[in-house]
């Protein structure tokens, strides 16, 4: 079996974004950048799948700038086989990359996508849905276990009351969750020898996919800051201080 990676370069989710002066958008330069933590997280899953003889290859997938490429490339170190870049400078909404993947999908046949639930930086929680249903595949979302069984795959899924396991016919799409499992750290002997494994670039216009904006930005901005807590006295004092703020 073949198991799809797709993974996103996003800011590093140490780092605190900051907004533009004219508030357009968030501000990019000298900005440490790295892969959406979500994503390390279904890369990690592939390996595990893997190593436990259940795949004989992973292919990463990113759709962005050429410095997405450093992202695949630790996919690779972690890892993976062969990566794919669909190199653009256009900001693409998640509709545009679930086709272009349906594209890579229809052309690799994998047996599994695998990806992470949400990107951390525009929190869509869109892609892996929109794929499942272009494709006609079973999806399972928000996945904190993952196994395969035969020509199946088990999914048990964090919901509001508590795990949820569904069966999944392969091929399938599932969207990985928190945890799902701890990812590895490359070592520097693999780090080296992700620079000669094969990495494509390619664009959407190779797949036919037109990735023309459908949504325009108004205008961002930092959250409202917090105000400052207050003491009282006693409880008489904090019903008065309630009823002045208008929650009592």
């Amino acid at each position: 079996m073949k198991i799809l990676v797709p993974v996103k370069r996003v800011i590093d989710y140490n780092v605190k974004p900051r907004v533009k002066a004219d508030g357009t958008g968030v501000d990019l330069a000298n900005v440490k950048m790295s892969m959406n933590p979500f994503d390390e997280i279904a890369v990690e899953e592939a390996i595990r799948i893997k190593e436990a003889g259940k795949a004989e290859e992973i292919v990463a997938v990113s759709v962005g700038p050429a410095k997405a490429q450093d992202t695949l490339r630790t996919a690779l170190a972690m890892g993976a086989d062969r990566a794919i870049l669909i190199e653009t400078d256009t900001e693409v909404e998640p509709l545009a990359v679930a086709k272009i993947l349906k594209a890579i999908v229809a052309e690799e046949n994998p047996g599994l996508v695998i990806l992470g639930k949400q990107a951390i930086d525009d929190d869509s929680n869109q892609t892996g849905q929109m794929l499942a249903a272009l494709l006609g595949r079973p999806q399972g979302t928000f996945a904190s276990k993952v196994e395969i069984d035969g020509d199946h795959v088990a999914v048990t899924r964090e919901v509001d009351g508590g795990l949820e396991t569904v069966k999944l016919a392969l091929p399938a799409i599932v969207t990985t969750d928190l945890r799902l499992n701890e990812p590895r750290y490359a070592s520097l002997p693999n780090i080296m020898k992700a620079k000669k494994k094969q990495l494509d670039v390619k664009t959407a216009a190779d797949y036919g996919v037109d990735i023309a904006p459908r949504l325009k930005t108004l205008k961002v901005s930092e959250p409202p800051v917090r105000v400052a807590g207050v003491k009282v006295a006693d409880v008489d004092a904090l019903v008065t201080k309630l009823k002045e703020l208008g929650v009592a």
